[in-house]
């Protein structure tokens, strides 16, 4: 099975709750009355689209049928289906290479799949060709250490680490940056500690980060990606939102896409936080995680 068909499969529970919505409401309406604007808004909103991003969509459907670019209900769908497209579209580069070694944060409160996700990205830049290292920093949680491990031998990938818990995570990234910068490495990727329920440690343990690893490579850390979960929906939004306080994020990695009915949080992600969602998850295997692609995404959630 292709990831695009693993996709589409992953997005049924989504798209039972937010398309084949829109499906039953286009086949009974007659009119793009209020009626019908009010439903479909009802909708969005359901499917996690968020609040803020609804009424835009809404803004710009009542406008397309005040001008006569759409006509009828029927037309009511491509429209929307294109508009999110469009809104989703990642601007600028999904990784941004610039030093020798790139070094990427990877954020996230516990259990959202954060150290999964590096193990991932690992191997797949590793298939890319690059020289990859990954960094134990999330020293809080028990197992974190031996989980990272674990993904850095499936993948292929060294992992520095001082230990399996209590070490301090500024050493670990300290020392991961000098082993990276020894050996030649292109890309060092940095788990971090998600501890939620204490912001004050989280953002003195993050800038204590980004200190080290700024007085040996000046312009890092180049990313900051924030791992959410899709299943959680707004609450997802919630989170994010506390990570933008605490850390610099420049983008998204979204988790269990396959398990959701709230997969619309991705519109809301880009639109409310002004994040691109980078990479997507929708299994626990190696190879189900991927680039995200706009396009290929609303089909997938449009197209049954």
């Amino acid at each position: 099975m292709s990831f695009v068909e693993e996709l589409r499969q992953g997005l049924e529970k989504t798209r039972k709750n937010f398309t084949e919505r829109m499906e039953d409401l286009v086949g009974i309406s007659v009119d793009l009355d209020e009626d019908f604007m009010d439903e479909l808004e009802m909708i969005l909103v359901a499917g996690d689209v968020g609040i803020k991003t609804t009424e835009k969509i809404m803004q710009a459907l009542r406008k397309a049928a005040a001008t006569r670019e759409i006509k009828s209900p029927a037309e009511a769908l491509p429209f929307i289906k294109q508009y999110i497209a469009d809104m989703l579209t990642v601007k600028g580069p999904r990784m941004n290479f610039k030093g020798h070694p790139t070094i990427v944060l990877v954020v996230g409160v516990n259990g959202v799949g954060k150290t999964t996700t590096i193990g991932k990205l690992a191997n797949y830049y590793r298939l890319m060709g690059y020289k990859v290292m990954c960094a134990a920093a999330d020293t809080f949680r028990a197992g974190a250490v031996e989980q990272l491990k674990i993904w850095g031998e499936k993948a292929q990938v060294p992992v520095i680490s001082h230990g399996d818990i209590g070490a301090d995570p500024a050493a670990v990234v300290y020392d991961g940056v000098k082993a990276a910068m020894a050996r030649h490495i292109d890309v060092l990727f940095v788990d971090t500690a998600g501890r939620l329920h204490n912001k004050t440690n989280l953002m003195k343990e993050l800038d204590k980060m980004y200190r080290v690893i700024r007085k040996e490579v000046p312009d890092g850390p180049h990313e900051t990606l924030l791992v959410l979960d899709a299943t959680t929906g707004q609450n997802a939004i919630t989170q994010a939102k506390i990570f933008l306080e605490t850390a610099h994020v420049t983008g998204v990695v979204l988790t269990k896409l396959d398990g959701t009915a709230k997969g619309g949080v991705v519109v809301a992600i880009k639109e409310e936080l002004g994040l691109d969602v980078k990479w997507i998850g929708i299994g626990e295997g190696m190879m189900d995680f991927r680039p995200f692609d706009p396009k290929v995404f609303v089909d997938a959630l449009f197209d049954r």
